[in-house]
């Protein structure tokens, strides 16, 4: 395994310009981590070997032309399958697309070209970006590179796995629900959803090649890395107003305040009172804040007074059915796979729970959906992200869970998780501590804590204000200094006897 496969990309980018090191020969050891692992972690659909050779060949004839193509010259990353590649197939795992050939890069992907990044290929993902897990019809489920019986989360589990695998230097993914966010807990890597239209989406599917413009409220794009540096870069690259998405706004990038650690107010919760967390992850968050505490931070354990969360997942539903009403194709695959989701979801788990995360509560207006329905539940939208703003005022970050549970064994789309003896449904496990910032539109990171006890990563959400998303990453960055950080998956992963790969613990 090379040391190039786990070094993060702003020190690659600076050892090719410098000459330390060629564009190819980076190329070549991610391409040799790919031809080991991949097998085992299907985190890679679609590979570009060729492609990617020639452009790293370019990029080290540049070098020795003494041109700069720009902060990732030479440095290999991957682009999640939902996101349209020119040339390059993209297929969201739906199988109608599985043949798609774009013409047009996705405009974030155009913009980490012009910024000299060599794509190697598309990741894997949920169909449709619909689970929180990354199985679909068209390429085998996604492998957890810590344990490959456990899924890498969704939709973005692929984007997740070849980051913590070394396949990767960067990914891109996108975030409604917490598909950033929870394949970054579930592998063990840094994610950044940031601001509600921070970010162009022209060029992301599920709104397949002609559907109309649907995701218009709580979509967000965003990365992956095993750094904040690298969070910090992406971000910079990609982020901004685009004339193919005239609702981003041309908010440029905020300068980070300056405080001293010590300095800062960091509000913390290890739980929602109605969705209690497995008790590893509430262990991993009590001792990080516990660390944080002993460098003399402020820290205050924190629950905003009118964080009604049967409501907030409920309003998040109801906007949730408009906007995929006209956004997901109506085929006959499509329409079983999406009344499985909602049958799954509304009769497994304990009943407390699946009253939070109800999707039948949303059938009429899934069925039947009215104008003025939407303009009611925009309304609402309005006033919980004020609410959620003026909450944050008195704060500089606050500290949370990612989800209830970490990475758990493979199971059917949809399906109940068991945390700690009790039974989860799907979208309460995995989406309670996501949705609310989703519906917010807040800016949140994930970053690496700790393990729980057989080996799996722990994540912990960091969210902050809407716009701030250089502040943010300057805060993490300082949390994260107190912390565990990345590491890497051994994967060595013997065959046990039943013919299944499964990684070391």
């Amino acid at each position: 395994m090379s040391h190039l496969n786990f070094t993060p990309a702003y020190q690659l980018a600076q050892m090719i310009r410098d000459r330390q090191i060629s564009a190819t020969e980076v190329l070549e050891a991610h391409l040799d981590q790919i031809a080991k692992y991949n097998s085992m972690l299907n985190a890679i659909c679609t590979l570009d070997a060729e492609n990617a050779r020639i452009k790293a060949k370019q990029a080290d004839e540049a070098i020795a032309r003494g041109e700069h193509w720009g902060a990732l010259h030479g440095v290999p990353v991957t682009i999640k399958d939902i996101f349209e590649t020119a040339g390059l197939r993209t297929t969201a795992g739906y199988i109608p697309l599985k043949e798609y050939v774009p013409q047009q890069d996705a405009t974030i992907v155009a913009r980490l070209r012009s910024a000299g990044a060599v794509i190697l290929g598309k990741t894997n993902m949920a169909e449709l970006a619909g689970d929180y897990q990354s199985t679909n019809s068209l390429f085998p489920r996604v492998n957890n590179p810590w344990n490959l019986a456990y899924t890498a989360g969704g939709s973005s589990g692929g984007s997740a796995a070849a980051v913590a695998a070394g396949f990767s230097a960067l990914d891109l993914g996108n975030d409604i629900a917490g598909s950033i966010r929870q394949p970054a807990h579930f592998c063990g890597v840094y994610g950044l959803k940031p601001t509600d239209r921070r970010i162009s989406t022209a060029g992301m599917i599920p709104e397949v090649p002609g559907m109309p413009y649907c995701l218009r409220q709580m979509m967000t794009v965003g990365c992956f890395a095993r750094s904040i540096e690298d969070l910090r870069l992406c971000f910079s690259l990609i982020a901004g107003a685009d004339c193919r998405r005239p609702d981003v706004p041309p908010v440029p990038l905020d300068i980070p305040s300056g405080k001293s650690f010590p300095h800062l107010k960091i509000a913390w919760s290890d739980q929602w009172p109605e969705v209690p967390v497995a008790a590893d992850i509430r262990t991993a968050i009590q001792n990080a804040i516990q660390t944080l505490l002993e460098t003399g931070a402020q820290v205050e354990y924190w629950m905003p007074s009118n964080f009604d969360l049967s409501k907030i997942l409920n309003l998040y539903t109801r906007i949730a059915a408009y906007i995929n009403r006209y956004a997901q194709p109506v085929d006959r695959h499509n329409f079983k796979r999406s009344i499985k989701q909602i049958f799954r979801t509304a009769t497994q788990g304990d009943q407390s729970l699946r009253n939070l995360g109800d999707f039948s509560l949303v059938l009429p207006e899934l069925l039947k959906p009215s104008l003025k329905g939407y303009f009611i539940a925009l309304t609402e939208h309005d006033r919980f992200i004020a609410q959620i703003d003026q909450a944050l005022e008195a704060w500089d970050v606050w500290l949370t869970p990612v989800a209830a549970t970490p990475a758990f064994t493979h199971r059917p789309a949809w399906s109940a998780v068991e945390i700690d003896g009790r039974s989860y449904p799907h979208a309460v496990a995995n989406g309670a501590y996501t949705m609310p910032f989703n519906l917010s539109g807040h800016p949140a990171i994930v970053i690496p804590i700790g393990q729980t006890q057989n080996g799996l990563p722990i994540g912990l959400q960091i969210i902050g204000k809407r716009w701030r998303e250089m502040e943010l990453l300057t805060i993490a960055q300082q949390i994260d200094q107190h912390l565990s950080g990345f590491r890497h998956p051994s994967l060595s992963m013997p065959v046990d006897s039943t013919g299944d790969q499964k990684a070391s613990e």
